[in-house]
C-alpha cells in the first residue's frame, strides 16, 4: 500500500480535497492535514463538520480505515520529517497564502513544513491553486516550483468529456490531479482523438 500527503486549505474548493481523499484512500493510506482556515470552507461547500471529531467524519465519509489525520500545528507529526518515507504529497486546493510559503521555503505549520520536506527530499508535490485571476506574484511563484519539479495543477475543468453534471467536472479534475501524481484512475472520459 502506498502512502500519500493530503493537505487541504482554505479556498473554495474544499471539494477536490475531499474527493481527492476519498479516491486515494479507498487503496492507499494517507496522511491528511486540514488547515483552521479550511474547516468552515469544508463544511459550508461539502457540509463536512470536522470541526470536533475529523477523523470519525472523514472515515465514516470516505469508508476507509486508511486514514490519519494531523492538526496543522502538529510540527512533530512524522509527515514532518525526511525520513518519514511516503509517495509524494497533494495540496488540494491550494491557497496563494500557501503556495507563496512554500516556494520561499516556508515552515510555519504542517503543511508548509510537510511540503518542504517532500521538495527536499526530492517527492512528488502537486499543487491544485484556487484563484482567479493569477495576478504576476502567483505566476511566479508558480513558475519557480515548476522547474524544481512541482506539479501545477489548477482545477481547470474540461468539456470534450461532455460532463453531465457538476461531478463529472470534479471527477475530471481530481483524475488529473491523480495523473500527475501517477495514481490510476477511470475518474473521466479520455480523449482518444476519434
Amino acid at each position: 500500500m502506498k502512502r500519500y500527503i493530503l493537505a487541504i486549505t482554505g479556498a473554495s474548493g474544499s471539494i477536490f480535497g475531499i474527493r481527492l481523499l476519498k479516491e486515494i484512500a479507498s487503496s492507499n493510506h494517507v496522511y491528511l492535514v486540514v488547515s483552521r482556515s479550511a474547516l468552515p470552507i469544508i463544511r459550508d461547500e461539502t457540509g463536512l463538520d470536522l470541526r470536533s471529531d475529523p477523523l470519525s467524519v472523514i472515515k465514516e465519509h470516505t469508508s476507509s480505515d486508511n486514514i490519519d489525520v494531523f492538526d496543522d500545528d502538529n510540527l512533530y507529526a512524522p509527515i514532518a520529517s525526511g525520513s518519514f518515507e511516503n509517495d509524494g504529497m497533494f495540496i488540494a486546493p491550494c491557497t496563494m497564502k500557501t503556495l507563496s510559503a512554500v516556494a520561499a521555503g516556508g515552515s510555519s505549520n504542517l503543511i508548509e513544513r510537510a511540503a518542504d520536506v517532500i521538495i527536499k527530499e526530492s517527492r512528488k508535490l502537486v499543487l491544485c491553486p484556487r484563484e482567479m485571476p493569477f495576478s504576476p506574484i502567483h505566476l511566479e511563484n508558480m513558475l519557480k516550483l515548476s522547474r524544481i519539479g512541482v506539479s501545477i495543477a489548477p482545477p481547470v475543468p474540461a468539456f470534450y468529456n461532455r460532463p453531465g453534471s457538476i461531478d463529472d467536472m470534479i471527477d475530471f479534475v481530481v483524475g488529473k490531479l491523480l495523473d500527475c501524481m501517477n495514481i490510476k484512475n477511470d475518474l473521466y472520459n479520455r480523449w482518444g482523438g476519434d
